[in-house]
This record gives C-alpha cells, structure tokens and sequence, in this order.
C-alpha cells in the first residue's frame, strides 16, 4: 500500500503541475493510474478528494486571475447535473462514457497542428452557452470525477489567459468537488482505501500549485495552448486504451484478425456472442454469427444430424453476404475440424 501511495503521489504531482500548464486535466490524467488500484465506481470519490485540495489551494494562489463573469453563470447550471450524474453511478457502467470521451478528446489533434501567433482577444461567450458548458461539465464530473480537458477547448477559445484559466477553472469546480463528496459518501463509494489514495493525490495537489505559480511566469501563452491541446489527445489515446481493455476485459470481448485463402477474416465475441466477418477478393464481404442448432428448422436439424458420422461436437454458423444467406456446419473430434458443409435456409 506505502508503494502505491508514493507512486500515486509522484503521478499526481507530475500530472497537477502538467495540467496548470496546460489549464487542466489532472483528473483525466490520473483516472488511468488510479484504475490499477480501485475500481471504476470508485474512482470519481478518490479523485474528487485530491481535486478539492487542488482547488482550494490554486484558488489561493490566483485569486486575483479568477474570471467571475464566467464563475456566476457556470456553477449554478452544474450543482444540478453533478447530483445527477452521481446518481446514475448506480446504473451506468463509466467505462462507456470515458471511452467516448477518449474519442473527443483525440477529435482535438487537428487544434494542435494549426498555427496561432496569439491567443483570442477576451470574449464575452452568451449567458446560454455558459449555462450549457456548465450543466455538461457537472454532469460528466458527477459521473466520471474527471472533465477538466473535455472543456478546455472552452477556455482557451474564450480568450482567457493562463493564469486565468487556472483561477477560474478552480473556482468553478470546488464546489462541485466538495458536493460529490457528500454524494459518494452517501452512495457508500467511499472506503478506507479511496481516502487513502485520495490523501496522496491532494497532497501532491497542494504542492504542486505553490510550485507552479513560479512555473506558469516561465511559459508563453502560444507554448501554454500548444501544451493543453496535446494533453487532451494523449489523455484521449490513454483513456480510449484503457478503458476499451477493461471493457473488453470485463465482457469476455476478444477482437483478431487473421489472413485466410482470398482474402482476411475478422472474429469478434462479446460475452456469449461470437461473430466473424470475412472478406473474400471473388466474394466481397460476409458476416457471420454463430447460432445453436435449436434455431434452426426440423429439416435443417434433420440434416446436420444426418451428416454427423462421429464427429464430437457441432457447430453452426448463420452466414449474411451481399445478396445471400445462408449456414455452415463445421464438425469437430477430438478438437479438430474433420468435416464442414454448406446448406441453405
């Protein structure tokens, strides 16, 4: 356990210092390395810990830099969202949610390859949009603990500058923080072990904020945006991995590719299900999926059957191309694959 501490500790260094620089981002930084240790359920309780102690001690720091015009219209459309996206905690597996997630947080690669020679004038976004951006941000944070990245793109085409975009970013999401807290109390997600883990990421969180008020002064505004555009996609590449080998993990879910004689087959299962795609050069495409015989008509049982001889076990696959449908049967001793036939529906 003093292992995983001081590593979590060093991580969540490394990632608060890296996402002052590049205006947020922590949370979804960290979620991968948290996720070696607790499960998804839990992994909003311990990060809303660290981040709270975050906040506050990044609020300290730049309270001059806070943009309130933003802060007045943000928070009050997420307190709402944030109880309702803990709520569904109960209901909605988050291993989906930060899988699409992943995939809009990599949407933003073309962002860091255009060149900018300054940041946007100061602008002053409508009060509904505000309002949007702040019921989508309390939602997602309630359910997942984590979306500063999934909004930066917000902050920086809202014309606020580093230093502001911490500030205010602190402001909006402390008491969002400190909500959750009392709702995954409530909900029970929160054991010895998160509070724990979420001691080490606060700890790094304060430490790492007086230590970037000296860094952010080292940084230019261009190198600022350069930086926060390539976190969200590599948090995105991170998170998508992942959280698409947990869900595959926990569903039974295997994907392979394998050359066959015209052309590549492609097998996939989910659970029970097993499905295989082919595409033959002569042929076009296929799909295939595998069925118990109990599907099929009496004839086509009547038939399978028949052509047993003293195969072991049979198994039947329902076969859809272009403009066709029909079965194989492949017949198996021993293991091995001895006989396969063809028959229509």
């Amino acid at each position: 356990m003093i292992t995983s501490l001081w590593l979590l500790f060093v991580c969540a260094f490394l990632a608060f210092s890296l996402s002052a620089v590049c205006g947020g981002g922590a949370g979804l930084l960290l979620m991968p390395v948290l996720g070696l240790f607790l499960p998804a359920t839990q992994l909003p309780a311990a990060l809303s810990i660290g981040t709270v102690a975050s906040s506050i001690s990044r609020i300290a720091v730049f309270f001059s830099r806070i943009r309130w015009d933003v802060v007045r219209w943000f928070v009050p459309a997420a307190l709402p969202a944030v109880f309702l996206g803990a709520w569904l905690l109960h209901f909605v597996n988050p291993l989906y949610l930060e899988i699409a997630m992943g995939v809009f947080l990599i949407s933003n690669l073309p962002a860091l390859f255009k060149k900018t020679s300054k940041a946007p004038a100061p602008g002053h976004s409508s009060h509904k949009l505000l309002l949007v951006i702040g019921f989508l941000a309390g939602f997602l944070s309630g359910l997942t603990g984590a979306v500063g990245l999934l909004f930066n793109r917000f902050y920086l085409r809202y014309g606020l500058s580093k230093e502001e975009i911490v500030a205010t970013r602190a402001a909006n999401e402390l008491i969002l923080h400190v909500i959750k807290l009392g709702l995954y109390a409530s909900f029970g997600l929160i054991s010895g072990k998160v509070i724990g883990l979420g001691a080490s990421v606060a700890i790094a969180g304060l430490l790492s904020s007086w230590f970037m008020k000296w860094g952010l002064k080292k940084i230019s505004e261009s190198f600022f945006r350069s930086v926060g555009y390539a976190t969200m996609v590599l948090s995105g590449i991170v998170m998508l991995t992942q959280s698409g080998g947990r869900l595959m993990s926990e569903n039974n879910a295997y994907l392979s590719f394998s050359p066959i004689a015209k052309g590549v087959e492609s097998k996939l299962q989910w659970q029970n299900a097993k499905l295989a795609f082919e595409f033959e050069y002569d042929e076009g495409f296929e799909y295939e999926q595998e069925v118990p015989l109990s599907d099929l008509s009496t004839a086509q049982r009547k038939y399978i059957l028949t052509e047993k001889g003293d195969a072991e076990t049979i198994r039947i696959e329902e076969v859809f191309g272009i403009d066709s449908h029909s079965f194989e049967a492949y017949y198996f001793k021993g293991g091995i694959l001895v006989k396969k036939i063809d028959f229509g529906v």
